[in-house]
């Protein structure tokens, strides 16, 4: 028989889920009190909170047969924080974490999701950031929230605010496959019937894999400006240009090399891999403005430029022009939208 939360104590179910919780260099004081206590020597604190909501945010069985378990949930939960931390060019130091959790709730899911979350800390380059507590609670549906913590060390913060008309924009990390991942679990494709470029672009939905490094290495190089890619390339560069007072213009040819990794899942699907570059998110790829002659640290490629703000024209173009595809106003995810 498959235990559920319902049948153990709060105690009970918090003494299984502890000591799968990792444990970094800079909390002082971790779960057991009332708050925690996290080491700040920089002086100021880096702080961000994400919520993801069962059938809003993920699913646990997909239309094509596709689950998501509690490892894949705890893991996308680390990422998807860790990646505001360092898209502030700033290191991730701890993270507390509350659960609302159905009754029947199998207590291996919740065991899973703590493993996904501490397993996620450490592959993906973060292992001085500690879970340093949370909160646990009931309700009808799953409900993960995860507020992360992180130190500049010494660094100014690289905000939205700060691209210039001539710098140069560029990118780090995937683009388009967590949206052709989740187009395949959308899909009546099973997954006994992948193809390796498919199984990739479920990995990476399921499992995205930011790259934490890159933050602050750009923030040392220079960056004007830079966000993580988590709602769509279009409207996540839209809050860049919004920020700056700028325009950001992208090189067509350069977004085509990104879609064309994705040309076996689309044809399959029947999309535009374009689509999927521009607007697609939960990638959590670094989105960056260089100074025009900086040459970019490594792992960066080049996708356009910065250029003067016209009336008559988007805050992002692409080619000089308002981006015209099939489905030009599905600019990326919108977490209110029908």
């Amino acid at each position: 028989m498959n235990l559920t939360v319902a049948q153990l104590s709060e105690s009970e179910l918090l003494a299984r889920i502890f000591p799968r919780l990792h444990a970094g260099t800079t909390t002082l004081l971790g779960p057991g009190d009332d708050a925690a206590i996290i080491a700040a020597p920089d002086g100021r604190t880096v702080i961000s909170i994400d919520t993801q909501v069962q059938d809003k945010d993920f699913r646990l069985l997909w239309p094509n047969g596709s689950t998501s378990s509690g490892f894949d949930v705890g893991w996308k939960a680390a990422a998807q924080n860790l990646s505001d931390i360092n898209a502030m060019g700033a290191i991730a130091t701890a993270m507390v974490v509350s659960l609302t959790l159905p009754s029947t709730t199998p207590v291996g899911w919740v065991e899973d999701f703590a493993n996904g979350l501490s397993a996620a800390i450490v592959a993906l380059g973060a292992p001085q950031c500690s879970v340093a507590g949370g909160d646990l609670s009931g309700g009808s549906e799953l409900v993960i929230t995860v507020a992360v913590t992180g130190s500049l060390n010494g660094l100014d913060p690289v905000l939205r605010s700060g691209a210039q008309v001539g710098d140069q924009v560029a990118v780090c990390g995937n683009m388009g496959f967590a949206a052709a991942g989740w187009a395949l679990c959308e899909s009546s494709i099973p997954p006994s019937a992948y193809t390796p470029a498919m199984a990739q672009a479920a990995a990476l939905f399921a499992r995205p894999v930011p790259p934490l490094a890159a933050g602050p290495v750009a923030a040392k190089a220079g960056a004007t400006a830079m966000m993580d890619i988590s709602d769509g390339l279009l409207r996540d560069a839209g809050r860049i240009a919004a920020a700056s007072k700028v325009r950001l213009d992208f090189d067509s040819s350069m977004l085509a090399a990104q879609a064309e990794k994705l040309m076996e899942t689309a044809v399959e699907l029947k999309e535009n891999p374009l689509q999927w570059v521009l607007t697609g998110g939960e990638d959590h790829s670094l989105l960056s403005t260089f100074p025009a002659r900086q040459i970019l640290p490594e792992g960066f490629v080049r996708i356009g430029s910065v250029v003067s703000v016209d009336a008559a024209k988007s805050a992002v173009t692409v080619d000089g022009q308002n981006f015209e595809g099939a489905e030009a106003g599905a600019l990326g995810w919108d977490h209110f939208a029908v």
